[in-house]
């Protein structure tokens, strides 16, 4: 089987569990050389016990950098790139959800939302831009959402953020893009992780009803998305946002 990435170095934060750790295996699978970041120690130890545990061969590492301090990320690249000599692709996956009404938001709370999920991306942005650059291009994708176009009935703190990924993503595109540098996203819809798993089956039949193609989609139908378009497969797609949602808009 080809492998897509081969040679490939490539950082993807959130990379622990969900789509994330999905993405991670599916980046070896196809010849990379891995980086995955997490919020804490024992979650990234996991993580890399878990995939050596599945192929000893993978060149898999982790590091679990502040996402919103520049100097925090900027170290960890540094370091990446002296180990590795380049990074090729950052996935910027890490996130969180929030589905609270907006007459019970505490302050604080939407800034937190804003800040892992818009502010993080902006700061990785900006450290591994120069390296980019420096080796001739690379690849940055970032996880967007379906709520990124229809929005969401609660949490509005979300899919404002999600419309802010999407306007980093397309502007980024068409800033960097002269760099050789391509700036993608991929736009989940409903997924198999591990927040919908706990969900009663009476909550998920509804949700897979107003699914065109009947199913919720699972974390490796996103993997290939971002994998798709971390490779020269994709070399001539740019600042586009790739719906992986069954058709779900709503």
């Amino acid at each position: 089987m080809t492998e897509l990435l081969a040679g490939k170095v490539a950082v993807v934060t959130g990379g622990t569990r969900g789509i994330g750790l999905a993405t991670v295996k599916k980046f070896l699978e196809n010849g990379a050389k891995v980086v995955l970041f997490g919020s804490r120690q024992e979650s990234v130890d996991k993580a890399l016990s878990q995939l050596k545990a599945e192929n000893p061969a993978w060149n898999v590492d982790g590091d679990w950098p502040d996402l919103n301090s520049g100097e925090a990320v900027r170290a960890a690249f540094a370091k990446i790139k002296d180990a590795y000599g380049k990074i090729d692709i950052l996935v910027n996956n890490a996130g969180v959800s929030d589905s609270t009404p907006i007459g019970n938001y505490e302050d604080g709370q939407f800034e937190k939302v804003i800040n892992l999920n818009v502010n993080a991306i902006a700061v990785a942005v900006r450290a591994v831009v120069p390296i980019m650059r420096e080796q001739g291009g690379g690849v940055i994708l970032n996880t967007s959402s379906m709520v990124s176009i229809s929005g969401q009935p609660s949490g509005v703190a979300y899919p404002a953020s999600k419309f802010a990924v999407n306007g980093l993503t397309l502007s980024l595109a068409r800033e960097l893009g002269p760099s050789n540098i391509r700036v993608n996203a991929v736009a989940p819809g409903i997924t198999n992780t591990d927040m919908v798993a706990a969900l009663p089956e009476q909550m998920i039949a509804p949700m897979i009803q107003a699914i065109p193609l009947r199913r919720i989609g699972e974390p490796e139908d996103i993997a290939n998305g971002f994998l798709f378009l971390a490779s020269d497969l994709a070399s001539y797609v740019t600042g586009e946002i790739l719906s992986v949602d069954g058709a779900m808009r709503s």
